[in-house]
């Protein structure tokens, strides 16, 4: 057999192989390596890549590496899942840059960062002045998070007092012109629904991109057009606008009527329809 496609066959099956054991040892082998990690990235790397030039290598031998290089990974990965202390020294521990709004200089210097370094990592995380942070750590994975003082902390509905509606992740109910009948269905629609959405927007199937339907089915575009402009949603803040509107009318009725027993009714369905404003309005907004 000619030895390039030797070479081919081989660099296939290794690949293919490579892509199977990278797979198995999990999305965090890939997202964040420790050194041990990162050390066995290099060396499977490294297996495929000579057994895959060399026509004369021997493929067994290249097997029985990845193989070895493959189930040490994962052994140590099943023992840092049950012991903490191996997991310390596997994959490293936490270190605290500052403290109660202090940097800790001496962990910098165990770590070998210098001054530059965490201003470099403070502006990392769009924070530019290091006494606005309260505390930040190292992560073993090399990344620095950060907690800024109270009072530099963004405002939140929380912090005022206000009730927002839960919301659930939107769901793509069409993608490259096709319908996705499963999302449809997490949300309780269906497939008459989305044609008469869309039918109200002068769009057909065929010329959507990518379109999410949120759990109020509401329903947002993008064509494959960008040309054409395609309107936002508006079935809440009309309907907001709706409530209000009726509540206001029955408030000019009252005022308009001179039957006290009807001026009574209308004054009491206005702030019935009032207090029902105030509790749908987080919802509808």
């Amino acid at each position: 057999m000619p030895e390039w496609i030797i070479v081919i066959l081989k660099t296939i099956t290794l690949l293919t192989i490579l892509f199977f054991l990278t797979k198995w040892l999990g999305k965090k082998q890939i997202s964040q390596l420790n050194i041990f990690e990162y050390i066995s990235g290099i060396v499977l790397g490294g297996i495929v890549a000579i057994h895959t030039v060399d026509p004369n290598s021997n493929l067994a031998y290249g097997l029985i590496a990845m193989f070895i290089w493959f189930i040490v990974p994962f052994a140590v990965e099943f023992i840092s899942l049950k012991s903490k202390s191996f997991r310390n020294f596997t994959e490293g521990k936490s270190t605290v840059f500052i403290q109660d709004g202090k940097i800790m200089e001496d962990n910098l210097k165990k770590e070998g960062y210098s001054t530059d370094d965490l201003l470099e990592k403070l502006r990392d995380n769009n924070v530019f002045l290091a006494a606005d942070v309260e505390f930040a750590v190292l992560e073993p994975s090399g990344t620095l998070s950060v907690l800024p003082k109270k009072e530099n902390l963004p405002l939140t509905a929380k912090d005022l007092g206000l009730k927002l509606a839960p919301q659930k992740e939107p769901q793509a109910v069409i993608m490259d012109g096709k319908v996705l009948l499963e999302p449809l269905a997490n949300l309780n629609l269906n497939t008459n629904w989305l044609e008469t959405e869309l039918d109200k927007m002068n769009i057909s199937i065929e010329n959507v991109f990518l379109a999410q339907a949120d759990t109020d089915a509401q329903l947002t575009v993008d064509l494959y057009d960008d040309k054409i402009a395609v309107p936002a949603p508006t079935e809440k803040p009309l309907l907001l606008a709706t409530l209000k509107k009726c509540q206001a009318d029955l408030e000019l009725f009252a005022l308009a009527t001179q039957n006290d027993e009807a001026k009574k009714i209308y004054s009491q369905n206005s702030k019935k329809l009032q207090q029902a404003i105030a509790l749908v309005t987080p919802y509808l907004k």
